[in-house]
């Protein structure tokens, strides 16, 4: 056990340790209470669950979902339930019930509990290993959990984060081109007959124009393997979406607020332009006096500052030149840069823009909670509508806990 040198004592016998632990006892009557609220939360999806036994096991599924099962797929939930495993199994794998309409029960709940027209909706790609080759869309590709290219299965989800917390609100299974031009793998699979090969950022624009109308949010935000892609950026400015998206360092830009080169003396053709330059050299010539502290987010540590950089600027890939954008820079505190292209309808700021980036971190902290405590990764389904079915019942379980935890700091200040 950890002891205070100084006095001898164990850490657990401090004042403020002793205080924290007394804070985090849980008695039976508050557990109690969390049962009934899940209960309760669960009672408003039911009804698109069309049969009593299926409305029995999406209750049990969500319970074990949130429980404390070392794993949360089917066998282990129904083993702690004191149930068969098979109904579960068929339930979550194949059961026939729409996890579309459930999914669109859940995006109602979250606009009546947390809309914002300030909001960000957030584009996350997430890849989960599998081992074998016969699950849905599986293929070889980079896992940023692993660090290295494995075998997996990659989702595409959509988050909503606004000043009092955030949510999911969808998920796709991105099929690799391949699996989308095998027929006995998608007869194998269940993949249906519409559901066919699209990029990333293809699926991502199809996610944003079936919720954008009825989800009130500024911003669209998303990594650099949307931003990098100009079609998509394009598509964004077509659908007069606001956005801050990753770029990589090599993004070639001209800063358009720049001072023009001079012109040689006695020349008579026309002025000079900037040239382009990657956004990596841009930030780096740029003087320490004109990088501002900003404020991004409170961490458990303290207050987090970046310093950051925006100017006007036009993009180029390959022989194209793009339209005028901003690119926004930050530093952290410990030197590290990253690269932000932003637009939208109306003057940019630069406070706007940092505070819009800063809603990505809920995101990451969403889907560290969806895998921690939902069992988003916990799942032995093969099948496209398995796993679909199973990240909806996952996405419910999160949500309730979203939802729990907006409660609880209305009941208790942090």
């Amino acid at each position: 056990m950890d002891t205070n040198q100084a006095t001898g004592t164990s850490l657990l016998e401090q004042p403020q340790a002793l205080a924290l632990l007394a804070e985090a006892k849980v008695t039976g009557p508050q557990v109690e209470h969390c049962r009934q609220r899940l209960d309760q939360f669960v009672t408003r999806y039911l009804p698109w669950f069309y049969r009593v036994e299926q409305r029995d096991n999406a209750r049990l599924v969500i319970r074990g979902l949130l429980s404390g099962l070392e794993r949360k797929t089917a066998e282990p939930i129904a083993r702690a339930a004191g149930v068969q495993r098979k109904p579960i199994q068929f339930f979550v794998g194949n059961g026939k019930w729409d996890d579309e309409a459930v999914m669109g029960e859940l995006r109602r709940h979250v606009v009546e509990v947390m809309g914002d027209p300030a909001a960000a909706l957030v584009f996350d790609p997430s890849a989960f290993p599998k081992k074998g080759t016969h699950s849905c869309g599986v293929a070889r590709t980079w896992c940023g959990r692993l660090g290295k290219k494995e075998n997996c299965q990659v989702g595409l989800f959509l988050g909503y984060a606004t000043e009092r917390g955030q949510a999911p609100l969808d998920r796709r299974l991105y099929l690799p081109k391949d699996w989308a031009r095998d027929r006995k793998r998608r007869a194998a699979c269940h993949v249906p007959k519409a559901v066919k090969f699209q990029e990333r950022w293809r699926m991502a624009l199809d996610m944003l124009d079936a919720h954008r109308q009825a989800i009130p949010h500024r911003w669209v935000l998303a990594d650099d393997e949307f931003g990098r892609v100009e079609a998509f950026r394009a598509g964004l400015r077509q659908r007069k979406e606001a956005y801050v998206l990753d770029v990589p360092c090599s993004t070639l830009v001209r800063d358009l607020e720049a001072r023009r080169p001079p012109r040689r003396r006695g020349a008579t053709s026309r002025q000079r332009v900037v040239p382009f330059r990657n956004a990596r050299d841009w930030a780096a010539a740029q003087a320490p006096g004109k990088w501002r502290e900003m404020h991004v987010k409170d961490g458990e540590k303290g207050p987090l500052t970046v310093r950051a950089i925006m100017t006007k600027v036009q993009t180029r890939f390959a022989s194209r030149l793009g339209p005028q954008e901003w690119l926004l820079a930050l530093r952290t505190t410990d030197g590290e840069v990253s690269y932000h292209l932003a637009w939208a309808p109306w003057e940019v700021t630069l406070e706007e823009a940092v505070a819009a980036h800063g809603r990505r971190h809920q995101i990451e902290q969403l889907f560290e909670h969806a895998k921690g405590e939902a069992g988003l990764d916990h799942y032995e389904v093969r099948s496209y509508i398995g796993w679909h079915h199973h990240m909806t019942l996952s996405l419910l379980a999160l949500w309730f806990l979203c939802q729990d935890r907006l409660t609880q700091k209305k009941k208790r200040p942090p």
